[in-house]
């Protein structure tokens, strides 16, 4: 409504008078204006979850039911050897979340060189502010792969999801390049993600859920706009989804 009452004022004032005009054209292109007017004020806190405390299956990582037979498994929250080996895929496993007996059998890939439990340790929790169009974020995470490679997504979903599923649009944290999405965990597992953004985050709506994802990525490699292959190469180990905006 706002949008339109400033357009509706400044086709009145070109009618009138040309000069004033160009001026409210002028302030009204300036992104410092507009984002200050379209962004309300925001204050959480995030905690990051695996998938199945969502009550699904883990999406990017796989393990062998029974030893030596090179198939392998989504793990769920059923699953209880931390003792075992992960695996990638041999073959690219698309992201089903909402089928949760999509866990397999897949051909056994490469070894991935932690075991479940190693998964599971990982945490991570921070704080999101938005106010006067610009947003602040502060993330800590524990436990993740030692030395790491990560990048972290801006994800969005149709809700009430479709079916079949179509999955997610991701958008690389920050600049649309991927620029600015990736972080390196330390030699202990430890990383930190601060980042200012213009605009402030777009949270969910009413037709879109909306969350950031953490993915780590085993061939030590970014794929700048993209995430890379899921499953095979770019794992998403944790999550948080975003609450509706201020006023929906």
């Amino acid at each position: 409504m706002r949008r339109f009452l400033l357009l509706t004022a400044s086709l009145l004032a070109l009618s009138n008078a040309a000069p004033a005009a160009e001026t409210q054209f002028q302030e009204r292109d300036r992104p410092d204006l507009i984002l200050a007017s379209y962004d309300p004020p925001e204050s959480m806190t995030l905690s990051f979850i695996f998938h199945i405390d969502d009550g699904l299956a883990e999406q990017d990582v796989f393990y062998e039911q029974v030893p030596g037979s090179d198939e392998v498994f989504r793990p769920t929250a059923a699953t209880r050897d931390m003792d075992a080996p992960l695996y990638a895929p041999a073959v690219e496993v698309p992201h089903n979340f909402l089928d949760t007996s999509d866990t397999g059998p897949y051909p056994k890939g490469r070894p991935l060189g932690l075991t479940l439990g190693e998964w599971f340790a990982a945490e991570g929790s921070g704080t999101y502010t938005c106010q006067d169009g610009t947003g602040q974020i502060d993330l800590a995470f524990r436990n993740l792969v030692p030395n790491g490679v990560y990048t972290m997504w801006h994800d969005f979903m149709v809700w009430p999801p479709t079916e079949p599923f179509i999955g997610t649009y991701d958008l690389p944290f920050g600049a649309r390049d991927g620029s600015e999405n990736v972080f390196v965990a330390n030699a202990d597992g430890s990383a930190r993600f601060q980042r200012t953004m213009t605009p402030c985050l777009q949270l969910s709506g009413e037709h879109l859920a909306a969350d950031l994802g953490v993915a780590w990525h085993s061939d030590g490699k970014t794929y700048g706009p993209l995430p890379g292959e899921f499953s095979t190469v770019t794992h998403v180990q944790l999550y948080v989804a975003l609450p509706s905006r201020t006023g929906l």
